[in-house]
């Protein structure tokens, strides 16, 4: 668990790192790369409490976000959500039966389409998985975002996503986070 959250973090700096050199060569106006955190919290449905009654959970969460640029209105990215406590959730079944599993500190890696159709919205869907000690789930992920730039290439945003993992259970996250494009001057470039 504690390899995968080092090898994306890595993963990440030397993609920034790259993205950084590309930019000072070019001379390019505006980036094609940027990084973002966010941090918010995952509600979990058919969680279990201590007491293991069913409820809501509602768990803090960090996100780590790599976008690509492909040009004005379409983004490419590698999302990254790490829940930050263990916690029990009841699995979505179509037999019926209930089966209640643990799920330690779990990592949600997602690559994400994102269309931005003006200047501060932004639509993503993509796939992942969600890593833990206890099992690997697969998922899809739909998220919305909306931002403001405030600086040179520094944008502050709220996201709201909705994860679906196949055979396991479904989460919604709300998060308040902050992106910096590398290089250039921010602008949006086709």
């Amino acid at each position: 668990m504690k390899k995968s959250i080092f090898l994306i973090v890595m993963i990440l700096i030397s993609v920034c790192l790259r993205a950084q050199e590309e930019n000072n060569k070019g001379g390019e106006a505006g980036s094609k790369h940027s990084i973002g955190l966010t941090i918010g919290h995952e509600s979990v449905f058919n969680g279990r409490d201590e007491n293991g009654k069913k409820k809501t959970l509602k768990l803090p969460f960090w996100g780590v976000d790599y976008n690509y640029r492909i040009n004005s209105k379409w983004l490419i990215g590698l999302h990254t959500d790490i829940i930050l406590e263990s916690f029990e959730v009841e699995k979505n079944l179509k037999s019926g039966t209930e089966e209640v599993v643990e799920r330690t500190i779990p990592v949600a890696p997602a690559i994400i389409g994102m269309f931005t159709p003006g200047e501060h919205w932004k639509f993503g869907l993509g796939a992942g998985a969600e890593f833990a000690k206890e099992a690997t789930y697969f998922l899809n992920r739909a998220a919305v975002e909306y931002g403001q730039e405030f600086g040179k290439g520094w944008e502050v945003f709220c996201s709201l996503q909705y994860d679906f993992r196949w055979n396991a259970y479904d989460t919604w996250t709300i998060g308040l986070g902050i992106s910096k494009t590398l290089g250039g001057n921010g602008k949006k470039k086709d």
